[in-house]
């Protein structure tokens, strides 16, 4: 059989409004299985695949059923990583050809996560009463699109009819003309600010050539997430993870901060990797008036309307190297980390707001004090602004160094 659209809801309070999405992807050519999450009430109306089948997949050590429990908080998040289970298997076996979601504020909650572990590209919709809201809990760094209900999921009205027939059409058409992913060149991860773009593009510019596909990503927390969820699926081997700017903002408290694991997905992964410390002079708030009080008194440099930069102090850096470098010394397959001495974004140069060798020099400094090196860990400097296209040149050598030494091919 082919694979199918697997359209999940509540069926004991949106069985009608699933089977009439349902009803929509047939009519558009494409073969459905419809799925009951629902924790209350038996449903009126049947599913292909009943609640109790799902259930029947939550973890082993999980005593309690699923179904029995009265609180709903907990029903919910169980039934939730049974579905995860339930689907990851699914797509294992190649039935799943896309997956469409009807839900409230709890069948979004339940539904997104079970979307979240299925591979990027595989086409995922939601239709939520929150989508018009901070979707990021329900997203998370996958491709998930999110569809606005407008009305509640209660009752086939004139515009939820239209909404989801839109919706319909449009997991349709996903699955219809897929894309798939190119298996054939080995991909690469590289991340970007807009202050570092001149070095990211001229290496991206010399690595295509090469046979490379590359993938940048956007430093802006979500960014470095994304990248790493892609290198813990197998989808990248390989990264010039040139941008590590999301440190600044985890450790001074930014807007666009890492978390705790990061690099820790290429840790794991051992794929070759070369790092750099593009933007670390900065640590990123909103509109001026967003930044903490307690920073009053820093040099700040106003980047647009919505993005006020502040400049990193010389204790800053000292703690963003022993950070950084403290993840070096659990690498396991060949690493290179390269330190451009004459400035770290476009606006740390001679002349430049941010121009601060002192501070620049406690980041160097420490992250050599910090990392153990050996010949498959190096710390290197050079003489080179980050956006000198010689330092991107630099770049792609050490990483071509480094990918001999590992296990990519290249």
């Amino acid at each position: 059989m082919s694979p199918s659209v697997y359209a999940i809801a509540t069926m004991d309070t949106k069985g009608r409004e699933l089977l009439y999405t349902a009803e929509r992807l047939r009519s558009a050519g494409v073969s459905v299985v419809t799925v009951d999450v629902g924790t209350r009430n038996e449903p009126d109306i049947g599913a292909d695949v009943s609640r109790q089948t799902v259930a029947s997949f939550q973890p082993e050590d999980e005593a309690n059923s699923i179904l029995d429990r009265e609180e709903r908080g907990a029903a919910i998040s169980s039934l939730s990583r049974a579905l995860t289970r339930f689907l990851v298997a699914e797509h294992k076996a190649g039935k799943v050809a896309g997956v469409v979601g009807l839900g409230g504020s709890g069948g979004t909650a339940l539904i997104t996560p079970a979307m979240r572990a299925l591979p990027v590209g595989l086409p995922k919709l939601m239709v939520s009463t929150v989508a018009s809201g901070d979707t990021s809990p329900y997203v998370g760094c996958t491709d998930i699109c999110m569809m606005y209900s407008v009305v509640d999921v209660a009752g086939l009205n004139t515009v939820l009819r239209t909404v989801l027939a839109n919706a319909a059409h449009a997991m349709a058409g996903m699955v219809k003309d897929a894309v798939a992913i190119d298996v054939e060149r080995p991909a690469l991860g590289l991340t970007m600010f807009g202050l570092t773009t001149p070095c990211v593009t001229e290496a991206r510019e010399e690595l295509e050539p090469l046979g490379y596909d590359c993938l940048v990503f956007h430093a802006t927390g979500t960014g470095g997430r994304a990248m790493e969820q892609l290198v813990a699926s197998g989808l990248i081997q390989g990264l010039l993870d040139v941008t590590t700017t999301e440190v600044a903002d985890f450790l001074v408290g930014g807007v666009f901060p890492c978390t705790t694991d990061r690099f820790e997905a290429q840790i794991a992964a051992r794929i070759p990797c070369v790092m750099s410390l593009g933007a670390l002079d900065m640590v990123n708030f909103g509109a001026r008036a967003t930044v903490p009080e307690k920073y009053r008194d820093r040099l700040f440099h106003q980047h647009n309307e919505q993005v006020t930069l502040m400049r990193t102090t010389v204790d800053e850096n000292r703690r963003f190297g022993r950070w950084i470098g403290e993840k070096l010394n659990r690498w396991r397959s060949p690493i290179s980390l390269l330190i451009p001495e004459r400035g770290l974004s476009g606006l740390d140069a001679p002349g430049k707001p941010f121009h601060d060798p002192e501070a620049d020099a406690a980041l160097f400094n420490e992250l050599e004090a910090t990392v153990h090196q050996t010949a498959d860990r190096t710390v290197r400097r050079f003489p080179l602004h980050i956006n000198d296209p010689q330092f991107a040149c630099q770049l792609v050598r050490a990483y071509l160094e480094r990918a001999a030494l590992g296990r990519n091919p290249k």
